[in-house]
């Protein structure tokens, strides 16, 4: 089975562009040029030599020992937490400001929901001179405030989404409603392996960085490329898309995919996209989505912005869907109790979005003698005032 997107734009089922009529010549002109640029190869030296020397690629495979010996298993884990920015956000975010340059694009939006893109969109739009705006839903402004003021500081504009639940939809909302009457000169960085062809294949190519580091690192440190198990958090999916990219077609190597359960996957406060959703259309591509039977989008909830999503990006949609890819729910509870696990067993503050991949341990199979990759996708700096309230309450 092929796991990568057709000449279409599907992954299986999902995917496709379902936009309307006055953002169909950008994403033609994506579509058309996207692939072209991005394998040029004076293309490629840019962004090669802009992830060693700017964003400090490549990023370490750290054997955590305390960690293994704790589930009594092999652990590694892929430090994307230790880019510039903190997170696997900047991976993307290079490759497109390149590309939005290539096209002759001016301005530049985004949508976040951590917060995490949105600082990695103000930090290569810093970086590159050109004009930054970020929109992010009123309630992630509150519960994400240092990453807000890290984007004002590197001169962004964040703009509050204040509908519906007002997190990450919402802000994706207003970035596209933005994109609509602003055609010409604004390129739209999407953050995550979602929205409409070719943004979900050409943000897994500028996240597959991660897996392709992976092969040679393991190899180096245990004599084989493959691991037994891969696991990743799954919001959109972009840290997971670039975790599996370069193992889909590896099928001894497990894939783990993590959603956010919030209060309980059945406690109608959740974002278990996998379980509670079906087959829908949200944001220009066909995916599994949260709603109701008349097809009314569902609201998400979790305590970690970055996973407080209806829907899944569609290669992730696919994976699940066909097998390929197993999905974990875990609770807002199960991943703070992770992250001060990780914390007090190796010394990393983990992202509440990690947490989540680091929960799974409690829930799935393993034997002791596997090796299992879990991608730390993002540090916790952002997320000390959650982690502060609970130490509070101890």
């Amino acid at each position: 089975m092929n796991y990568l997107v057709d000449e279409k734009g599907f992954y299986g089922d999902f995917g496709g562009a379902f936009i309307p009529e006055m953002l169909h010549a950008n994403i033609e002109e994506l579509r058309n040029h996207y692939m072209g640029i991005i394998y040029d190869p004076d293309f490629q030296d840019e962004m090669q030599d802009l992830l060693k020397n700017y964003v400090g690629r490549p990023s370490p495979l750290y054997h955590a020992k305390r960690m293994s010996k704790h589930f009594g298993t092999t652990i590694y884990l892929k430090r994307e937490d230790l880019n510039h920015t903190g997170a696997h956000k900047i991976n993307n975010t290079i490759g497109q400001i390149l590309l939005a340059q290539k096209l002759g694009k001016k301005r530049i939006i985004a949508e976040t929901g951590a917060g995490q893109h949105g600082v990695a969109t103000a930090t290569v739009c810093a970086l590159m001179g050109l004009e930054c705006i970020v929109y992010m839903g009123e309630v992630d402004i509150a519960r994400q405030a240092p990453n807000v003021s890290r984007m004002r500081m590197l001169g962004a504009e964040v703009r509050p989404a204040t509908s519906g639940s007002k997190t990450l939809k919402d802000a994706t909302n207003e970035a596209i409603r933005d994109w609509i009457n602003n055609p010409t000169d604004t390129h739209y960085i999407i953050g995550s392996v979602v929205g409409p062809h070719p943004y979900p294949d050409m943000v897994a190519r500028f996240q597959a960085i991660i897996s392709k580091e992976m092969r040679w690192q393991l190899k180096e440190q245990t004599g084989s490329e493959l691991p037994d198990i891969i696991i990743a958090c799954v919001g959109g999916g972009s840290n997971a898309a670039g975790a599996y990219y370069h193992y889909l077609d590896e099928p001894d190597v497990r894939l783990i995919a993590v959603e956010a359960a919030g209060l309980g996957i059945h406690s109608g406060e959740s974002a278990a996209t996998s379980v509670l959703g079906s087959k829908g259309i949200i944001h220009g591509s066909r995916t599994l989505l949260m709603q109701t039977d008349d097809g009314q989008i569902v609201e998400p909830y979790s305590i970690s912005a970055g996973l407080d999503y209806p829907g899944i990006g569609p290669m992730h949609a696919h994976l699940i869907d066909s097998g390929r890819a197993e999905a974990v729910s875990v609770t807002d509870d199960e991943a703070l109790d992770s992250a001060f696990l990780v914390t007090r067993l190796e010394g990393i503050i983990p992202a509440l979005e990690s947490a989540h991949a680091f929960a799974a341990m409690d829930k799935i199979k393993y034997n002791a003698d596997d090796t299992v990759v879990i991608n730390l996708s993002g540090r916790g700096d952002k997320d000390l005032s959650t982690y502060i309230k609970k130490l509070d309450q101890a």
